[in-house]
């Protein structure tokens, strides 16, 4: 698949067929993830694969307690009916989890560690787009409190995590959203 019909063909996805994901393709999905860049080739990332139907009815409360709680705190009505049964349905769910102490130079900066971050996000562009050209489809998902997440999950405190992506065969294809031509979100500095 051409890298740029990937990258216009790539859906997130609500609607997973419950079918299992090998193994396989699943360490295929994360060895992509790994070649992302990072600051400094610190490699900031860890993951968590979750299939596990408890754990995902765990993570599936939490992100029911979140939804509720961000419904009430902004108001946004369509918050009322977003279904993250998702959560539930998908195969499996890759917990994306970031080390603060491999952000590379800028941890010493005035406003702290983001290099991690944008490492991270890098590795879940990479699962996203291995997972397409895979004919799955993913979700990434950010919808939980981070300190609830790292009891569920057993992550230590010093660590960070950032996603949940979700994975799986879609139960059907959705449309292309809109998109801003990038002209209009670009500035030449000559």
């Amino acid at each position: 698949m051409d890298l740029f019909t990937a990258i216009k063909g790539r859906r997130s996805c609500r609607n997973f067929l419950p079918e299992p994901i090998d193994q396989a393709t699943i360490e295929k999905l994360l060895e992509a993830a790994t070649w992302a860049p990072s600051p400094l080739n610190t490699q900031p990332w860890e993951f968590i694969v979750i299939t596990n139907p408890e754990v995902k009815e765990k993570i599936f409360s939490e992100g029911e307690r979140c939804r509720k709680w961000a419904l009430e705190k902004t108001g946004w009505k369509w918050l009322g009916a977003y279904s993250i049964d998702f959560l539930k349905i998908a195969p499996v769910i890759i917990a994306v989890i970031g080390d603060p102490k491999k952000s590379g130079v800028d941890m010493f900066t005035e406003e702290g560690p983001m290099g991690y971050q944008a490492a991270c996000a890098a590795a879940i562009q990479n699962m996203h787009l291995a997972a397409h050209s895979l004919g799955l489809s993913s979700l990434w998902f950010t919808l939980f409190d981070k300190k609830v997440l790292r009891e569920i999950l057993g992550i230590a405190f010093e660590k960070m995590p950032l996603a949940l992506v979700c994975i799986g065969k879609p139960e059907s294809s959705s449309a292309s959203p809109p998109r801003k031509d990038y002209k209009e979100k670009t500035t030449y500095l000559y």
